[in-house]
């Protein structure tokens, strides 16, 4: 497919956001949260009112309205490839945001091997005067390559460390969880529709990848942040290979002062999902 690289690194988007406590609510519930009702921390997150807010959510309320969206790229034969979101200030449970977004970059792996588009979108409280999140999207456009995009100058993945993870986190997932997830927004049958899994190359439907993204930032907190969501303030990470609901996740960790590099894998089948995660958290929760 033919694309025109200068017109698509030049496209910017503006749009508002908006979500409240039911938004937040079900975003916690598709993520897996909460599933021991007699967890006080988790229960937090599910609670009628001012509910603490997972440090991931804001990449279910700004899924939609970058410049990707419009690039013409052809989505039979688009992949997610990574995700990376940075925290500048607390999420409130509901409000507003003005969201602009941005692209980063296109890289041209040669015909026949596709090329990688990175987009980012900027949130912003207050009318844009107080920053909340920054979230970086890369996907790989398998139909693109050739497009004569620079073949130099992709970001290099994060490395992880040459020892044995500090921690290993094994996290369940539910069979009905992408059901779950599906509420925040994200409506790809190929997460519900066994029909559309199959048509996509896939047995049944898999897990969307934001969800196990956000599994792993529970890994992160659980194990390395004492539980404090808060003190989540980056994560970013590859997506190698598919989820199914009901699969056990576990997520390996290794800690370098603020620094948290992961992998997550499917132990059952041996097949890793995650790669190249890195995370950084403070000294403490937002105040």
């Amino acid at each position: 497919m033919t694309i025109d690289i200068e017109q698509i690194l030049l496209a910017t988007t503006h749009r508002s956001l908006e979500w409240n406590v039911r938004d937040a609510v079900l975003y916690a519930h598709g993520i897996g949260l909460a599933t021991d009702p007699l967890d006080p921390v988790e229960l937090a997150y599910v609670r009628d009112v001012d509910p603490l807010i997972f440090p991931t959510f804001p990449v279910s309320v700004a899924l939609t309205g970058g410049p990707l969206a419009g690039a013409g790229l052809d989505m039979r034969h688009v992949l997610h490839g990574a995700h990376a979101l940075t925290l500048h200030a607390p999420i409130p449970p509901a409000g507003f945001a003005d969201m602009h977004g941005a692209m980063i970059g296109i890289w041209d792996k040669g015909p026949g091997k596709g090329a990688v588009f990175i987009e980012e979108k900027r949130l912003s409280l207050n009318e844009g005067r107080t920053p909340l999140a920054t979230i970086r999207t890369t996907v790989f456009g398998r139909a693109e390559g050739g497009c004569g995009a620079p073949r130099d100058g992709q970001p290099a993945p994060h490395a992880l460390p040459a020892r044995s993870p500090d921690a290993i986190a094994d996290i369940p997932t539910s069979p009905n969880q992408a059901l779950l997830y599906r509420l925040s927004g994200d409506l790809n049958p190929i997460h519900h529709d066994p029909v559309a899994a199959r048509q996509a190359g896939f047995p049944r439907p898999i897990l969307h990848g934001l969800c196990s993204f956000a599994i792993c930032a529970r890994a992160i907190v659980d194990h390395c942040a004492d539980r404090g969501a808060g003190r989540l303030r980056h994560i970013e990470a590859r997506f190698s290979g598919p989820v199914f609901p009901e699969d056990m996740i576990r997520v390996g960790l290794w800690r370098d002062e603020d620094i948290i590099s992961f992998e997550a894998r499917i132990p059952a089948r041996d097949a890793l999902v995650i790669t190249a995660g890195k995370a950084i958290i403070a000294s403490e929760t937002w105040q």
